[in-house]
């Protein structure tokens, strides 16, 4: 038996796309001799879904996709996630189901029993969990086919479950498993992912193909990595990150085993990767093309650029250098050597005048107060409507620069640095920053040296540093990987050698500053807690502040 895995990168909603790209793979592992083609998890409709669930006529063209597909399955099996109604009137209106279909009919179908309910996850809002397990025989075999979460609950260890839905299949002695998943990115994750695979292989001794999605969703990435594991436990087959694929394996080569073929997973590398392809599937989704943003010679819209250029092309990347009185020659040098070492378009437009005509234009209010944070201010929102102006004019979508380490203390402007339409690095420590950036110069120098080297500056003062009002980012970022990914509390924090006094000010910014992050553009997701769906805070909380 030939078994055909097809990893593509699905379209939230658009039935035609994520149809005509089955379809065309169905073709393709027939041309192969594939006795099955499995795709992932709501692959007729994408994921996550979530609301256009609580449509009707959403439903019913998720089933007349199945459908097709049905009609096209003549002498191959075609495995499709899809939500099914739920024919029962207690409980939730649709299941997230996994269907077999073959010669017409549909020969089995499998709803998903373990719906998560965490992080960016919101499945059990809409789906019944699953109380029927069963095989499917296929050409004198048995197949345990399984939905995503349903194979991370090895032998009922989850505290958040009660059940294991493949414990409920063994004593029909299934000869293979076949997971239909959507996995999300994050840099840890794909070492997480086999690490359940091959716990599931050792505990049932038989093998596991495991397809996920890769692409984009706004702020979620997949990172493909499908998995083909044998029953000795290695890794059979891996399949590439980030890339549509479509590769047929053999069952009795698979059984045999012997091969032992995991990618690399670097955690830089994956993050640029993940990176670049949320930000072009955000743009291609949307129907956009063309990406602007501003370049200060900092190192945080270096990079952002070079992504970008990575993503859409130099030719579709536009950059304006706004430097005001406060700026340095050599951050206006690195900014311009930086667009001509890309490629890209770059406008020059001084900012000064602007700033003194709010200057002139407030006096009789702000006579009496020394300059502050709200002159500060007023240079990035200037900043931040020139941006928006040539965005309206040319249709070039905002690009938002600010880094987690910034983002979590409030580090931004909102209507000015934080204007934009997505949130690139919104998720990326700034250590993490210059861990990227020396990534991208690994072959050449793209990136001015000074830009990494010099001390991190807004430049909205003279001789202004982010040391000036922020603890050094390496300690910062410690702290706040604890407190955000970790959930660690102050009084944890301190019990890791963190001072009192420092604990106190961060966690108080962290949450004082929930406000800007809920107005903030969607924020590409990285990490294992990234801001949006995935971390749902009050505005108004006094806990910790």
């Amino acid at each position: 038996m030939k078994i055909a895995m097809a990893q593509l990168n699905y379209h939230i909603g658009n039935f035609e796309g994520n149809l005509n790209k089955m379809l065309a793979s169905v073709e393709e592992a027939r041309q192969q001799g594939a006795d099955i083609v499995m795709f992932g998890e709501l692959s007729v409709c994408g994921y996550p879904t979530r609301d256009f669930l609580e449509f009707d006529d959403f439903i019913r063209r998720c089933q007349t996709s199945v459908d097709a597909l049905r009609a096209v399955s003549h002498g191959i099996a075609i495995v499709v996630g899809a939500p099914t109604r739920n024919p029962v009137a207690a409980g939730k209106d649709l299941y997230n189901s996994a269907y077999f279909l073959y010669d017409g009919e549909i020969l089995g179908v499998q709803h998903k029993a373990l719906l998560p309910t965490y992080d960016i996850f919101d499945e059990y809002r809409y789906f019944e969990p699953a109380t029927e397990f069963n095989v499917i025989e296929f050409k004198g075999k048995k197949i345990a086919l399984s939905v995503c979460e349903d194979i991370w609950n090895v032998g009922n260890e989850n505290p958040l479950y009660t059940i294991c839905p493949l414990d409920e299949m063994m004593p029909q002695q299934p000869d293979f498993i076949l997971n239909i998943s959507a996995s999300p990115f994050n840099y840890a994750h794909a070492e997480a992912r086999i690490h359940v695979v091959r716990t599931n292989i050792e505990r049932y001794k038989i093998p596991m193909f495991y397809t996920n999605h890769t692409g984009s969703q706004t702020d979620v990435v997949f990172d493909g990595g499908s998995i083909v594991m044998s029953p000795d436990g290695k890794v059979f087959d891996e399949m590439p990150y980030f890339e549509e694929c479509l590769r047929v394996y053999d069952l009795d080569a698979v059984v045999k085993g012997g091969l032992d073929r995991p990618q690399p997973k670097d955690k830089i590398r994956l993050i640029h990767d993940a990176l670049v392809e949320g930000i072009k599937d955000y743009f291609a989704k949307l129907g956009f093309k063309k990406a602007i943003l501003g370049l200060s010679g900092g190192i945080d819209s270096a990079l952002t650029v070079v992504l970008a250029v990575r993503a859409l092309g130099a030719e579709n990347v536009r950059v304006l250098l706004m430097p005001s009185q406060f700026s340095s020659d050599h951050s206006v040098n690195d900014a311009r050597v930086l667009a001509q070492n890309l490629g890209v378009q770059y406008d020059l437009i001084p900012i000064q005048p602007m700033y003194e005509a709010f200057e002139a234009a407030l006096k009789n209010q702000f006579w009496a107060h020394a300059f502050n944070v709200t002159e500060e201010n007023i240079q990035a929102r200037v900043r931040g409507t020139l941006l928006m102006a040539m965005s309206n004019k040319y249709g070039n979508i905002l690009l938002h620069t600010t880094n987690k380490s910034e983002m979590s203390v409030g580090y931004g402007t909102l209507y000015g640095d934080m204007c934009g339409g997505l949130a690139v690095l919104g998720d990326v420590y700034k250590t993490e920053v210059y861990e990227l950036a020396r990534y991208v110069n690994k072959d050449r120098e793209i990136i001015p040296l000074s830009s990494i080297e010099k001390p991190p500056s807004a430049e909205l003062r003279p001789g202004q540093k982010d040391s000036d009002s922020l603890p050094p980012y390496d300690i910062l970022d410690k702290l706040l990987f604890q407190y955000i990914e970790c959930r660690q509390g102050p009084n944890e924090l301190i019990a890791l050698g963190f001072e009192e006094s420092l604990v106190k000010r961060v966690l108080r910014m962290v949450n004082i500053n929930e406000f800007k992050r809920e107005q903030a553009a969607p924020v590409i997701r990285v990490s294992t807690k990234a801001f949006g769906m995935g971390r749902r805070m009050p505005i108004v909380g006094k806990y910790l502040s």
